[in-house]
């Protein structure tokens, strides 16, 4: 007897998300851990990025403080998940989506808009009001990328073969 597909299998949107969650917990910062994924039209990954130090900076050798002057601060030395995945991409990333765990600030924006990207999925959106992220989409919008809020869709539990 034929059986038919599976069902409750994961769409793109959630496969795409849970691999930005998964890819943010290589970050070493304390406070706030970010990633993304960068996929082509074709539903293939083309570049994966979390937040750090950049390459060959040990991560005890700069700061993680979230407040103080901008030199003693992680704000001068991060580079951001969106950012690490455009430089970690194997091909162009024109006409790309990107998957982000937070809503891309105004540096980031201005990376995506400038190598193509023209989707944005984000799951938080936790600093909607700051002045970054107001730039950020008010070049988003200018630049004619769509960006939506994702919404899960389901419980993941993840079960291993035995």
């Amino acid at each position: 007897m034929a059986q038919g597909k599976r069902q409750n299998y994961l769409s793109w949107d959630e496969t795409f998300m849970l691999m930005a969650e998964l890819i943010a917990e290589r970050s070493k910062d304390p406070s706030t851990q970010a990633g993304a994924v960068i996929v082509n039209p074709s539903k293939i990954i083309v570049g994966v990025g979390y937040n750090g130090f950049p390459r060959g900076i040990k991560d005890e050798e700069l700061s993680w403080e979230r407040e103080g002057g901008f030199l003693d601060t992680k704000y001068a030395y991060v580079v951001h998940a969106e950012e690490n995945a455009i430089y970690n991409a194997n091909t162009d990333t024109q006409g790309c989506s990107i998957y982000t765990t937070l809503f891309p600030c105004n540096e980031c924006a201005k990376t995506l808009i400038q190598n193509g990207v023209k989707e944005i999925v984000f799951s938080s959106d936790k600093y909607h009001d700051k002045d970054q992220w107001i730039a950020s989409r008010k070049m988003l919008d200018k630049a004619g990328i769509t960006y939506r809020q994702y919404a899960p869709e389901h419980t993941l539990e993840l079960k291993k073969n035995s």
